[in-house]
């Protein structure tokens, strides 16, 4: 039979035909297997899902093993050339490029909403000094969905677009007022003249000027990495805003959860790895000893490989060219001449090259964020607020897909059975 796959219990000698479709068969219809009928049925075992789809989506497109990647169908390539932050997402929450009036509405709508309730300062005063700024982005935002009661009509398509264009806009002002109440200096508000970019470098660095005056090569660097990191198909943090949404929870709520999804050093914390490990290995000199010590597995290259990519991060290609435009008004950061000299013997090396070890967008990500003069504690802000149009995207096509529903994983489980309870006085 055509588009099925036929498996065979060797339990029990009985044959199943389960339907293909995508090169995908549905876990559930595997709950056919059973050696008794009062089993639970077959399940599949797969930790991490390395080898689970659990949606349906429409967004980004992947292709590790020739380092493709498209928003919406267009190339990534394309778009951090020619396009802005905010026109992708655009693109990414409504599935196409808008045209010219629907650009000038949305970019007016995002500008328009930067802007906090000033109650919300008093929560961002109440941090230690010394609070992390992920820790400060991820409370801030849950509580900005309090001053929105209504965002929990998250099925009402205009209430829910209102929110989405408020978690966007506001999310540079957030990451920026956090980053000035923890070096002790004041707030520099929104200015609407700016574009997005420029107005987050006007609020993290304004200074006594009556107006901020923004590089216009640093704005287009900071919006190319933007473009970069606004989506990457079902990674840790997407699955988290994904699995949070399909408890109905407000989009708040569920960005709040993503985030701190990507507040581990696992994900979004990488690309300060990356500077960590050059600044260890401290001259090209050194590049040889560190090599061997990776081989020998005393040391890991960061900034290398890829759960997805097994070809060069096309995401890399973009931003390594971006950082000379960068280097150019702020010169050169002392690290990239041991970046790119890593690069190169590590792109050389049969060692990594066997196991498809090649640079993915943290290697040179936190080059050009050091350039901006943004501090290592901010490089996962610096992920994040791109990053939410792309949870915001994900967050609504799971709202509008009838196959979701809340997200339960099963378990094997492991553990003692039936045991009785023993009173504390006997207990040894």
């Amino acid at each position: 039979m055509a588009d099925t796959l036929t498996i065979k219990d060797n339990r029990t000698g009985k044959t199943f035909d389960v339907k293909i479709t995508d090169d995908t068969i549905k876990a559930t219809d595997l709950r056919q297997i059973k050696v008794k009928d009062d089993d639970f049925g077959m399940m599949t075992y797969d930790p991490a899902f390395m080898n689970t789809a659990s949606c349906k989506s429409s967004i980004t497109f992947i292709d590790g093993d020739k380092g493709i990647l498209e928003y919406r169908g267009i190339p990534i390539e394309q778009l951090a050339e020619k396009s802005t932050y905010v026109e992708t997402a655009y693109l990414l929450l409504n599935g196409k490029l808008p045209n010219e009036k629907e650009l000038t509405d949305w970019n007016h709508e995002i500008t328009m909403h930067t802007i906090l309730n000033e109650n919300l300062k008093a929560l961002i005063d109440a941090f230690r000094y010394d609070a992390h700024p992920m820790g400060r982005l991820i409370s801030t935002m849950a509580a900005l969905g309090t001053f929105y009661p209504e965002a929990k009509n998250i099925f009402d398509a205009e209430c829910r677009q209102r929110q989405i264009v408020r978690i966007i806009a506001k999310i540079i002002t957030i990451g920026a007022f956090n980053y000035r109440r923890g070096i002790g200096m004041p707030y520099a508000y929104p200015d609407n003249d700016f574009t997005y970019p420029g107005n987050f470098l006007n609020m993290m660095f304004k200074m006594t000027e009556s107006k901020y005056k923004v590089s216009p090569a640093l704005e287009h660097a900071l919006d190319i990495l933007f473009i970069l990191h606004a989506d990457h198909e079902q990674n840790c943090s997407t699955s988290t805003m994904r699995v949070i949404g399909s408890s109905q929870a407000d989009p708040y709520s569920s960005v709040a959860g993503a985030a701190a999804a990507l507040y581990g050093p696992l994900h979004g914390g990488a690309n300060e790895a990356v500077i960590h490990m050059l600044r260890q290995i401290g001259s090209n000199k050194n590049i040889p000893a560190f090599i061997e010590k990776v081989k020998a597995g005393e040391g890991k290259l960061m900034g290398f490989g890829h759960r997805v990519y097994k070809n060069y991060d096309p995401r890399a290609r973009i931003i390594k060219q971006a950082a000379y435009g960068v280097f150019e008004v702020t010169g050169k950061n002392p690290l990239l001449d041991i970046a790119l000299e890593l690069e190169k013997i590590a792109l050389e090396d049969e060692y990594f090259v066997k196991r498809k070890l090649y640079p993915n967008v943290d290697f040179y990500s936190g080059l050009i964020y050091q350039a901006l003069d943004i501090p290592m504690g901010m490089f996962t802000v610096m992920f994040a607020i791109p990053r939410v149009s792309g949870w915001l995207a994900q967050w609504q096509e799971l709202l509008l897909d009838p196959d979701q529903k809340i997200s339960r994983p099963r378990q094997i489980y492991t553990g003692p059975r039936q045991l009785d309870y023993i009173p504390v006085q006997n207990r040894k």
